[in-house]
């Protein structure tokens, strides 16, 4: 039996992108299409804007979608994320209202690239010689090679075991932590297990490469921090609860490591004015992790073939709770 809908929003298209990286000309034109560039905040704003809408398109993680706002959404028939998981969905709420949730493939792995363009740019202050030579000044700063360098990836699954191959292509020692992590996983990755203590001593670069839970959040804190040499880096690009933010921030004031490159924050976007731009010897970047021309071309072609699918009354890539 097909479906119909009238108005589909397309959120946090923060790069004005979105119409020009999708086929949007394959929707019956009685569809309309509304981009939404600005982040719309919290959930009374996104209800109060995406009450008229009867399909939306998420990208990521970027504005959540709990059970409190589901229910507050009354014309909501089609939810799409980018993405196979979102953490931020109440899938089950959607469910229960008849919300049909789907997911888009995502190309790549591009999270590998930023990860060594972080871990690149703390090891030889690439941002900071940089300003400096833009300034006027000439070789002000001293780097570090990696080659014999400890690389201590906490997370070997996909993202975690592409990134510990770069480790040793460079002439990297790789070491390896998770719960669930046997010594044949690590081998396959190039690393060996140890326990999360020794990875912490003994690290160089930790790398953090896990899926946020009730398991991981708050996985790295001020104990963890304090294990750490005060030469290692710390490099984050998976979600910013993982590491204890407060913790991070005091052990970087106090030179306790060396410094810190973060793709993700408790709070996304970050509030001016937050303490982490402030803190010394990071590297910033605005959850770049995921974006590449090439997955928002994956994302948004299969967004409109999901909406054609849901139209044709056969969805497909439907998300289960």
């Amino acid at each position: 039996m097909a479906n119909t809908l009238t108005r589909l929003a397309i959120l946090d298209d923060y790069q004005g992108v979105a119409l020009s990286l999708g086929p949007w000309d394959r929707l019956p034109a009685g569809l309309r299409v509304e981009v939404f560039r600005e982040h719309l905040g919290g959930p009374d704003a996104v209800v109060e804007r995406l009450a008229p809408f009867d399909a939306i398109l998420a990208m990521r993680e970027r504005t959540p979608f709990p059970r409190a706002v589901v229910e507050r959404l009354p014309n909501l028939r089609l939810l799409i994320t980018t993405g196979m998981r979102n953490r931020s969905i109440d899938v089950a709420a959607c469910q229960e209202r008849g919300i049909t949730v789907c997911g888009t493939p995502s190309a790549g792995n591009p999270t590998v690239d930023l990860t060594w363009g972080l871990i690149l740019s703390l090891a030889r202050d690439i941002p900071g010689q940089q300003r400096s030579l833009r300034e006027g000044r000439w070789q002000t700063g001293i780097g570090i090679g990696l080659e014999g360098k400890t690389l201590g990836c906490i997370g070997l699954g996909n993202l975690g075991s592409r990134v510990a191959k770069v480790g040793a292509a460079l002439g990297m020692r790789v070491i390896g932590w998770s719960q669930n992590l046997t010594d044949e996983a690590a081998a396959k990755a190039g690393a060996t297990r140890v326990d999360k203590e020794t990875l912490l001593r003994e690290a160089d670069v930790v790398t953090i490469h896990l899926v946020l839970s009730e398991r991981s959040r708050g996985l790295i804190g001020a104990a963890e921090l304090a294990l750490m040499k005060p030469t290692a880096f710390l490099v984050n690009t998976s979600r910013g609860p993982i590491v204890d933010q407060e913790a991070l921030i005091a052990a970087l004031k106090e030179k306790r490591i060396a410094g810190a490159g973060l793709d993700v924050f408790d709070t996304e976007p970050l509030p001016a004015g937050h303490p982490i731009l402030s803190a010394p010897n990071t590297v910033l970047t605005p959850h770049l992790g995921y974006v590449t021309e090439q997955n928002y071309r994956t994302y948004y072609e299969a967004a409109v073939e999901n909406v054609l699918a849901y139209l044709a009354g056969t969805p497909i890539r439907v998300l289960s709770p």
